[in-house]
């Protein structure tokens, strides 16, 4: 009695389906490395909001002084550092910066603060709605004599995607670079951070201090788990197309 054997379909995987198959790790390896680099970043935001958050509500300090000015490069290592200056203001080179807060339109009101040294801090002294914007309309907050600030310090914004190009020629600012604002009122040996003034009120009631947003986004852990889902997708979708593929025809 003979037996006759079954003669199997071809076992070799198709040259499509080695194709699919590469394309699908590729493209897997690349999403779970951007999932894991979005975990990173999450840890990173969480540790830069509990730095803010522990700066900005600690007991102030006196502020830099001159000498250690060259030394702040880092805006990371002291913006919303909660310090204390003392001065006499030069309202002559006040500057507003217009701006939309949660009062609505106006202008942040940036002040130079003269040092006993001589040095200058400029002062973000709070919001004035558009109206208020000229200080005569509003001479009461025009301080005289020596005065005690405290406030966060903040890095000089120098524009961006989101900012209008100031136009100091009209007296027109949309952002707060103080490099700029230094240049044009002639002031020097102006400090390159500026201070958010605290909500402490002022005469009259303008300018409102106080108004630094401490909020930060913080979606790197929604990111991650898309990007971990997209990579399982890849992987069901590559399975599917592969086994298709090389199935017996």
């Amino acid at each position: 009695m003979t037996v006759q054997k079954e003669v199997s379909p071809t076992k070799g995987i198709r040259p499509a389906a080695v194709f699919v198959m590469a394309i699908t790790l590729v493209l897997t390896g690349c999403l779970l490395a951007l999932g894991t680099w979005q975990v990173s970043r999450l840890m990173w935001k969480r540790d830069l909001i509990a730095q803010v958050e522990q700066r900005a509500h600690a007991a102030p300090v006196e502020a830099p002084a001159a000498t250690e000015w060259p030394s702040l490069t880092t805006p990371a290592l002291y913006e919303y550092r909660r310090v204390h200056v003392s001065g006499t203001f030069r309202h002559q080179d006040e500057v507003q910066v217009y701006t939309v807060s949660d009062l609505g339109p106006g202008y942040w009101v940036l002040t130079p603060l003269q040092q006993a040294d001589g040095s200058l801090v400029i002062i973000n002294r709070g919001f004035v709605p558009t109206d208020k914007r000229d200080p005569s309309m509003r001479p009461q907050s025009e301080m005289t004599g020596p005065i005690d600030i405290t406030g966060l310090m903040r890095a000089p914004e120098t524009g961006g995607l989101f900012l209008r190009t100031n136009d100091p020629a009209n007296n027109r600012w949309y952002s707060r670079n103080i490099a700029q604002i230094a240049q044009t009122k002639a002031l020097v040996n102006t400090a390159p951070f500026y201070i958010d003034a605290d909500a402490t009120p002022n005469p009259g009631g303008l300018p409102v201090g106080g108004k630094t947003v401490l909020a930060f986004p913080n979606n790197h852990l929604s990111y991650a788990i898309t990007w971990y889902i997209l990579a399982g997708m890849m992987v069901a979708a590559g399975w599917y197309v592969t086994r298709n593929l090389n199935a017996p025809q």
